[in-house]
């Protein structure tokens, strides 16, 4: 299979963050809902974790498992937080969704040393043929929510996140793209940003 292929066909994206993070390290899992993602990187990577969600309930399951877990609202600022507490902060299908993203991965960015940020790309071709043709608000396997119960109330692009990275002396370290029920390791970020589902990115202040 060609290098740029991440190595299996048919991953999650948390399939593939799972081998973003390196063995034993710490994770900080922002809206980690019920730490199901933070049990299978300590199982599967060693991993030491502690997840933070706006729902007390699905809380309930990461702290059964023995995972330190914390309540909040991201959009609030996580000041119990130090700096640089963690390795890896994964942020992940959660910006699209807040409603300060550029708080959240300030947050990300001071809080751990990388990041992990995976988010749906609103200018793949399928949505901008759907409105273009359709008339209509898109949808994707990546978007499939109707307009009036989508949880997205931020609409981003692959080309929107290097932007802002490069204006915001961000790097990026890694790249993964779901492209045609692929995940691909890097792409030209032109065609990627008409091409893929969703980009997944790990991220770093530079030095």
């Amino acid at each position: 299979m060609n290098s740029q292929y991440v190595d299996r066909l048919s991953l999650t994206d948390r399939d593939v963050i799972l081998t973003l993070v390196p063995e034993g390290v710490s994770v900080l899992d922002l809206g980690c809902g019920d730490c199901s993602l933070l049990r299978e990187l300590a199982d599967k990577r060693r991993v030491r974790g502690t997840g933070v969600d706006i729902d007390g309930r699905q809380l309930a399951d990461g702290l059964a498992l023995g995972f330190n877990v914390y309540q909040g609202d991201l959009d609030a600022g996580l000041a119990d937080f130090s700096n640089r507490a963690y390795d890896y902060v994964i942020c992940n299908q959660t910006l699209q969704v807040v409603k300060d993203p550029q708080l959240v991965l300030n947050e990300v960015l001071r809080i751990g040393r990388y990041g992990i940020v995976g988010f749906p790309n609103f200018a793949q071709w399928q949505l901008r043929r759907g409105l273009f043709f359709g008339g209509r608000a898109p949808k994707s396997p990546a978007l499939p929510f109707e307009w009036y119960d989508t949880p997205n109330i931020r609409v981003l692009s692959i080309r929107d996140f290097f932007d802002y990275c490069r204006q915001r002396n961000i790097r990026i370290v890694e790249e993964r793209y779901l492209i045609a029920g692929r995940w691909m390791k890097r792409h030209p970020m032109r065609m990627a940003n008409v091409l893929s589902h969703i980009g997944l990115f790990v991220i770093t202040l530079q030095a």
